[in-house]
């Protein structure tokens, strides 16, 4: 009797183990487990979880690469310093940054569906993107009215759009997008003792209905109203100047060399033109879904929006690459390192 009810416990403790480890297995992670108010831990595969960060890195990699060629290209060669390019710089590194900084954060962030940096890390990188953001569309709104002036106003371009009130703009604009940004988190509450969360481990700043109305108007209608009324008038300037030319070069007049200038001009601004249009197309809807908080929109969705905004990032090298001929020849001097030879920098690059 001992013996089978040995064998008894013995097949019971087994058992009971058994059910213990499925139970342990089937029960739900948490961020921090030790923490009653810890967030939940998504559970993902190994696969995906190799195949999830292979991804983020390749189009970190990429964005990064590819504005660095931009970044080269402008600051070396000495054709290219010219005011319009300083900005296209300025822009490329608000690019290359956030591919160096958001996006390999976000990636964590998103994959391991948990924050392990802390509150101060996270509110340095709320700050840090909502300053990449803002720079970015700073930029677009300077390369809009550069070339508004550069087409509606060609006589008066070099006498106030110049490459040193370029700069002064430039860093007047990172510097107000940077006061801005630590603002906006610093007076949400997110470094106070007080900050509170809908669980401890994640990474979000929970602003006032005020500040969202404010960064509604100041970081949104504004610049992309300015940014689009700018650009129809522009577009209407380029059709006009675009369709005079063409009907006196086949009247067979002639054609002055301004008005070859300003037909330049003008495809310039068609191809910046659509740089605007890929960035705002990329970053209107997740910027609309992010002050929204409709119930009806998915964190699914708001993901695959928060990546096409990364995405954009690296696009605009490849735009360049498209229609700048200028860009071609550029990347192939740096990759042959032809850069490095004396005198380089004083290559004409547009012939």
């Amino acid at each position: 009797m001992k013996g089978q009810k040995g064998e008894q416990n013995k097949l019971l403790t087994g058992g009971d183990s058994l059910m213990a480890y499925e139970t342990e297995d089937q029960e739900t992670q948490y961020c921090f487990p030790h923490i009653n108010s810890s967030c939940v831990k998504e559970k993902r595969s190994r696969h995906e979880y190799t195949i999830i960060y292979l991804l983020v890195s390749l189009l970190s990699a990429w964005t990064v690469f590819l504005n660095l060629l931009v970044i080269i290209s402008i600051s070396h060669f000495k054709k290219l310093h010219t005011p319009t390019n300083m900005i296209i710089l300025s822009l490329a590194v608000a690019d290359l940054l956030t591919g160096l900084i958001g996006i390999p954060i976000e990636g964590i962030k998103q994959i391991e569906t948990c924050w392990y940096f802390g509150d101060t890390f996270c509110g340095l990188y709320v700050i840090t993107v909502r300053l990449l953001l803002s720079a970015s569309l700073s930029n677009i709104v300077l390369i809009a009215i550069d070339r508004y002036v550069a087409v509606c106003h060609p006589l008066l371009y070099p006498q106030k759009i110049t490459t040193t009130k370029t700069l002064i703009s430039i860093c007047m604009c990172w510097f107000c997008c940077s006061v801005y940004s630590i603002v906006y988190v610093i007076n949400n509450g997110f470094f106070n003792i007080s900050h509170k969360t809908l669980c401890y481990g994640q990474c979000t700043v929970m602003f006032s209905p005020a500040w969202r109305i404010a960064d509604l108007i100041c970081s949104f209608l504004l610049p992309c109203t300015l940014i689009i009324t700018v650009y129809l008038r522009i577009f209407y300037i380029v059709h006009w100047q675009v369709k005079v030319i063409n009907s006196l070069m086949k009247g067979g007049k002639c054609v002055t060399e301004s008005s070859v200038r300003r037909k330049s001009e003008s495809k310039a601004a068609l191809t910046l033109g659509i740089i605007v249009t890929v960035y705002l197309f990329c970053w209107i809807p997740f910027y609309i879904c992010s002050l929204t908080k409709m119930t009806a929109i998915t964190t699914t969705t708001i993901t695959f929006l928060t990546w096409t905004m990364f995405v954009s990032c690296g696009l605009n090298p490849l735009i360049y690459a498209l229609f700048y001929r200028w860009f071609k020849i550029s990347v192939k001097c740096i990759i042959t390192l032809r850069i490095l030879q004396p005198a380089s920098s004083l290559m004409d690059i547009f012939n």
